[in-house]
């Protein structure tokens, strides 16, 4: 059971106390109304979920899979099947996303408005493992090739989400990778327990099992030049990453040879050559980074007797050893995290913050770094910081709060960007590469780029950027390049696409210029669909209707300081089938029918009526009868999901 404050009305009430705008008196509008010649109107518009989505979801259409409103196509096919697919319309990763997504969906869900938001994430998570465990492979690859050629530089979830979508079109495509496995930031900038490696492994397979080529350890500008590639493919599209951290720029830091940057701590220890940190830790940053090297290093603990020695690429890690595993002993140490914001305002995830300070990690919040304390030997022994506040996104020192943190190890995590040694051609000048809004980037013919090369974010926008671009590099090989994009660019629901695969498509129109199309079997009558560029809000709905329903929340396996040296377990335990089809329910299907009969029981004039049972699909519930219809809106103001509009009716 969640947990909802005291103060939280457990279902909605429009008006408290029977209360009602001033200047709306029902009776009259109910009147006017009436003479308006108006008749509902279904219009489809994209839910908040989907539109927070980065990546794109259509998340409405897989909740009504759970819920069991939407029937997959064919009867072998099970529902966890049908919504596995409609998940790869947008995202490869379900069973990756479910686990480490901060969820957007969720704090834009209009359930919000009720109770409690939907568990979009859980049954993400619920859908991707049921996958993996049945061994469901990637649907939709066609049976030819388009002889066209795309070199995608970079494994990681920009690159091969583009790869899926391009073999999806029929197109060649080899990635080209400089690590020796595929994943990027989700293997090796996230720590297994967040991301099991079985489960990633039989994620990327799929993509891989499409037919997709690859060139690892090979890295662009050192094992293959920029110019052999342009030579070589029909279009290249750069999801290389942000591979470099930046440094602390205050005195100090630079050159210290115990000062490093999270990326390289995680991209170490996610290889295996870390197996222990320093006594004492202090990590700068505030974001999901700075949370996982400080939970990193809370795991790893302090190893007594360390080795140094180097690791592939001639790198030392002064702070680790390879091999030595077995004669290491751990012992608590001490972490600090610190950040510009106040604890509550830190870019990481509420989850991730609560789990590290229960694990024994130090969190400070409106805190900046001012300088690092050197001994004579050169190496860090504190840092220095003072209190701060923060004008914008600009701190600012408050006078005579300086303090000092003793350390063995100060590591920064505050941002990061790419490395263009060998490809410096490919730098906007800023340390990532410039792209517009079809991710084609600028003043290169047949290039395009996507994920944190060009904005460090979440690997949701990461796989967006990805699915877009292989969109966009599809039209272009095709001599029809896109000039824009939908306002609101995620993978809507599309009704002819619906109807098509219940063999209920509409009939060919001969053109013949005829009065109105209700009984007409070529129109898709009384439908609109503005997806593209609205987002139903929660005002559109008719909340009463919904109780109070509590979400179902996964277990987490919470460790205690005392517990976590050595623990690499996972920690989120996933849904139960019965949890997951219970999510489904909860969801309110915003902008889409999901068939509760509300506009049928509350038309006065019997107008409003269902179709046929053997006509029924997604958005084709009900019609009206406008001979019978007077325009009185009640439909409208009952309908739950906010579908239902009033228009012209004929």
């Amino acid at each position: 059971m969640n947990e909802i404050s005291q103060d939280k009305n457990l279902t909605f009430t429009r008006y408290e106390g029977g209360e009602r705008p001033d200047d709306w008196d029902l009776e009259e509008k109910i009147f006017q109304q009436d003479t308006t010649y108006k008749c509902p109107t279904y219009v489809h518009k994209t839910p908040p979920c989907q539109g927070s989505c980065p990546s794109g979801h259509e998340i409405r259409g897989w909740l009504s899979i759970a819920r069991g409103m939407d029937k997959p196509p064919s009867e072998d096919m099970t529902w966890q099947q049908y919504a596995f697919n409609k998940m790869l319309e947008a995202n490869p990763f379900p069973a990756t996303m479910g686990r480490v997504c901060p969820a957007p969906c969720e704090d834009g869900c209009n359930r919000n408005e009720v109770d409690d938001f939907v568990g979009i994430n859980a049954l993400e998570q619920y859908v991707g493992d049921w996958a993996n465990d049945n061994d469901l492979k990637i649907v939709g690859t066609p049976d030819f090739e388009s002889g066209k050629s795309v070199a995608v530089i970079g494994g990681g979830p920009a690159g091969l989400t583009a790869a899926m979508f391009l073999r999806r079109k029929g197109h060649g495509v080899t990635i080209f990778e400089s690590h020796a496995e595929l994943g990027g930031m989700m293997r090796y900038g996230i720590p297994g327990y967040r991301t099991p490696r079985d489960m990633l492994d039989t994620e990327i397979g799929r993509i891989i099992d499409m037919g997709v080529e690859l060139r690892m350890s090979t890295k662009v500008g050192e094992d293959i030049s920029l110019e052999e590639l342009d030579e070589q493919f029909d279009a290249i599209f750069w999801g290389i990453g942000a591979q470099s951290g930046r440094g602390l720029p205050i005195d100090g830091f630079e050159g210290t040879p115990n000062c490093m940057n999270g990326i390289e701590f995680l991209d170490a220890f996610n290889h295996g050559w870390v197996k222990g940190t320093a006594e004492r830790v202090v990590v700068v940053g505030g974001g999901d980074t700075s949370v996982d090297v400080a939970s990193v290093a809370r795991r790893l603990g302090h190893i007594t007797h360390s080795a140094q020695k180097e690791h592939a690429g001639g790198a030392v890690i002064d702070f680790a050893a390879q091999d030595v595993a077995g004669s290491l002993r751990r012992e608590g140490m001490q972490a600090t995290l610190t950040s510009l914001f106040p604890i509550e305002q830190m870019t990481a995830a509420e989850r991730e913050r609560e789990d590290a300070i229960r694990e024994g990690i130090d969190i400070k919040g409106s805190v900046m770094p001012l300088e690092v304390i050197k001994n004579d030997d050169g190496l860090a022994i504190a840092l220095k910081l003072c209190e701060c506040k923060m004008e914008g996104n600009r701190p600012v020192a408050v006078e005579g709060t300086e303090f000092e943190i003793e350390c063995d190890i100060i590591i920064s995590a505050i941002g990061q960007f790419g490395n263009f040694d060998g490809i410096e051609a490919m730098d906007a000048g800023n340390g990532f590469i410039k792209a517009d809004g079809l991710y084609s980037v600028a003043d290169k013919e047949k290039h395009f780029a996507g994920g944190d090369i060009l904005r460090p974010h979440l690997l949701t926008t990461a796989i967006g950027h990805g699915r877009i671009a292989a969109e966009s590099i599809d039209h272009f090989l095709s001599g029809s390049p896109l000039d824009k994009r939908p306002k609101v660019d995620v993978n809507h629901f599309n009704l002819l696409n619906e109807l098509h695969q219940r063999g209920k498509d509409p009939e060919q129109y001969d053109h013949t210029q005829i009065r109105g199309t209700d009984s007409e079997e070529f129109a898709v009558h009384n439908y609109e669909d503005r997806s593209a560029t609205q987002i139903v809000t929660h005002d559109e709905l008719y909340k009463g209707h919904f109780g109070y329903d509590a979400r179902e929340v996964r277990n987490e396996i919470h460790i205690s300081a005392k517990d976590v040296l050595g623990n690499f377990e996972e920690r989120i335990e996933g849904l139960s089938e019965e949890q997951a089809i219970h999510e489904g329910n909860r969801c309110m299907s915003c902008g889409m029918c999901f068939e509760c009969n509300n506009c049928i029981i509350y038309c006065p004039q019997d107008a409003v009526f269902r179709v046929k049972k053997s006509e029924v699909t997604v958005g084709r519930y009900v019609d009206t009868d406008y001979d019978k219809c007077i325009g009185c809106h009640i439909c409208m103001d009952v309908c739950p999901t906010g579908y239902i509009k009033m228009g012209l009716g004929e």
